[in-house]
């Protein structure tokens, strides 16, 4: 039976909650594939300090859930659940959850990838990053790379 959640949230996250979530009275599937996302120290050659995420209420999830759909007409899979955070994150700290299970390893797989992928180009999430540079601070909002369009662009 097919199951979608999705969570824009400032409050962190369990991986182990998530994936115990994705499994409890789950006998159908036989695969739970997830995809943790986390804010790293670096972006272009720069030292990054935070990340800031925004986003636009409403159409964020109906975004994603979309891109969920797009996932289930694609491949047979069970259980979904996304989480994204939003607000001021720090080094370290977890962005996004993708988990998927499905019956097969290979659906499973494929789904979340896809997921991951259509969400970083399609959902309207806004990131800025402060960076230090030479003793220096500023802030910079990011745009979609292009090798992440391209990677979504391989699904078409």
């Amino acid at each position: 039976m097919f199951t979608q959640e999705i969570s824009i949230q400032t409050n962190d996250f369990s991986l182990a909650d998530e994936v115990a979530l994705l499994e409890k009275d789950n006998l159908t599937d036989g695969a739970v594939v997830t995809f943790t996302g986390r804010v790293r120290d670096n972006n272009n050659g720069n030292s990054v300090t935070t990340l800031t995420l925004e986003h636009y209420p409403g159409m964020t999830e109906k975004s994603l859930a979309k891109i969920i759909m797009q996932a289930k007409e694609r491949w047979q899979i069970g259980r979904v659940k996304v989480i994204h955070r939003i607000g001021e994150l720090n080094i370290g700290d977890q962005i996004v959850f993708v988990g998927v299970t499905s019956k097969h390893r290979q659906d499973a797989f494929a789904a979340n990838e896809f997921i991951m992928d259509y969400l970083k180009v399609k959902a309207p999430f806004w990131k800025k990053e402060k960076i230090t540079d030479e003793g220096k601070t500023s802030e910079n909002w990011l745009d979609a790379k292009n090798s992440d369009t391209d990677k979504a662009d391989l699904w078409s």
